[in-house]
């Protein structure tokens, strides 16, 4: 897959570029509903003959077009999106620089220089997605901006047990440590990335070592408690358990910062420095304050148990 980035206004000439079936969307967290979108894309670029591509954004535009000092955790962040979506076979990937000069361009402007203009003969969307200035072309007015240049394939909302499969509901998920329902939007389990950096190493002390991460600003972090994990380090898969929040057993959490830390069955590697992936499973409990270290191993023991019997369940190899 070619990956270009274009920041406005480009110069690009639309004979750089073959004939193009595009996908349209912001595209954060290439779950199901995206992938339909972006499969059409690749079925229609067979059958025509042309090459598939996709074209996303990057910042979200809530970022440049939000009051204040707006920021965003993602689903994926733009290297995540990226390698998903060069995993579903897509030809190239147009990544738009979202500035305001970008986000002022009335719809037919858009429609004139991002789709015409790099050469698409067929533009696929869902039902929603909406271009130019303050979101006035719609899928309904982009078959008039075509001007006959492109044709237009609307597709319909994708449901999942009557629920619009979006990112917003995926954040929801995650904001309330559903993660086996993300999964079910996601169509994978949701994954983030960070490096493992020196903590309190309190964990050894009492018999359960944990990696503490310094999880990357940019994603969207599930709601506090303990998980069944699975993580990736120096490309090898392990289970865990992982705990996300204040460690109220030692700390007053009104003044702890917040902390990702995973303790990994079987394993007695160093592996501080190494950037690493976790793959969040199920939630088991709430983060809760214990009454002293015997309870809280006793408790820790508890949760190692229902992950290993819960990986036991889903029969990972």
């Amino acid at each position: 897959m070619k990956v270009i980035m274009i920041h406005h206004p480009h110069t690009f000439q639309k004979d750089e570029f073959p004939p193009l079936a595009l996908a349209l969307g912001f595209f954060d967290g290439v779950h199901q509903g995206h992938q339909k979108v972006i499969q059409t894309a690749i079925e229609i670029a067979k059958e025509k003959g042309y090459a598939s591509a996709v074209m996303t954004f990057d910042p979200h535009p809530s970022v440049v077009l939000g009051k204040g000092n707006t920021s965003i955790r993602y689903i994926t962040p733009l290297q995540d999106k990226i390698n998903l979506i060069e995993k579903l076979g897509v030809d190239y990937l147009f990544v738009i620089r979202f500035t305001s000069a970008f986000a002022s361009l009335e719809p037919a402007q858009f429609v004139q220089k991002y789709i015409a203009g790099l050469h698409a003969k067929h533009v696929i969307a869902g039902f929603d997605y909406t271009y130019g200035k303050f979101g006035k072309g719609t899928m309904e007015t982009l078959s008039e901006h075509a001007q006959g240049r492109f044709d237009v394939t609307t597709v319909s909302k994708l449901e999942k047990d009557e629920e619009k499969i979006s990112s917003t509901s995926i954040r929801a998920l995650l904001t309330d440590g559903k993660m086996i329902e993300a999964k079910h939007l996601l169509g994978r389990f949701y994954t983030t990335k960070g490096t493992v950096i020196h903590g309190e190493k309190r964990g050894r002390t009492i018999g359960f070592p944990t990696a503490n991460i310094a999880q990357h600003q940019d994603y969207f972090i599930p709601k506090n408690g303990v998980y069944a994990i699975r993580i990736l380090v120096a490309d090898d898969w392990r289970e865990g358990v992982c705990n996300i929040g204040y460690k109220p057993t030692f700390n007053d959490p009104t003044q702890a910062r917040l902390s990702i830390e995973v303790h990994i069955f079987d394993f007695a590697t160093s592996i501080y420095g190494e950037e690493v992936t976790l793959e969040w499973h199920a939630r088991i409990r709430d983060e809760r304050k214990f009454n002293g270290i015997d309870e809280l191993k006793t408790q820790i023991n508890k949760d190692k148990q229902t992950a290993i019997q819960y990986f036991d369940e889903l029969n990972i190899i």
